[in-house]
């Protein structure tokens, strides 16, 4: 399934939904650029499971797990191609 921004007809997302909901496997892109933001799984519309989060540059930023949306678990933060942070992630932050 495909989901386009209405006010220019770029590609959002495509993936698979269940109930109207994405759900499995997907990627989202952005609005206006329609470059890749995020590769990975979904459950009832969010992020969910393990995903790769991109910059506007296509450069890797986040590669780990999800849990309800939110950096949950093993995580590894990059900038400019480089690892800045590898560790634990909860309710979207690291874990110090």
């Amino acid at each position: 399934m495909k989901e386009y921004n209405l006010y220019n007809e770029i590609l959002v997302f495509k993936g698979e939904y269940l109930n109207g909901e994405k759900n499995r496997l997907g990627k989202e892109y952005d609005d206006y650029s329609g470059k890749l933001i995020f590769k990975g799984e979904y459950l009832n519309g969010k992020r969910n499971g393990k995903g790769k989060e991109y910059d506007d540059e296509g450069k890797l930023e986040f590669e780990g797990e999800y849990l309800k949306g939110l950096k949950n678990g093993k995580g590894k933060e990059y900038r400019y191609w480089a690892l800045l942070f590898n560790g634990e992630y909860s309710n979207g932050k690291r874990k110090k």
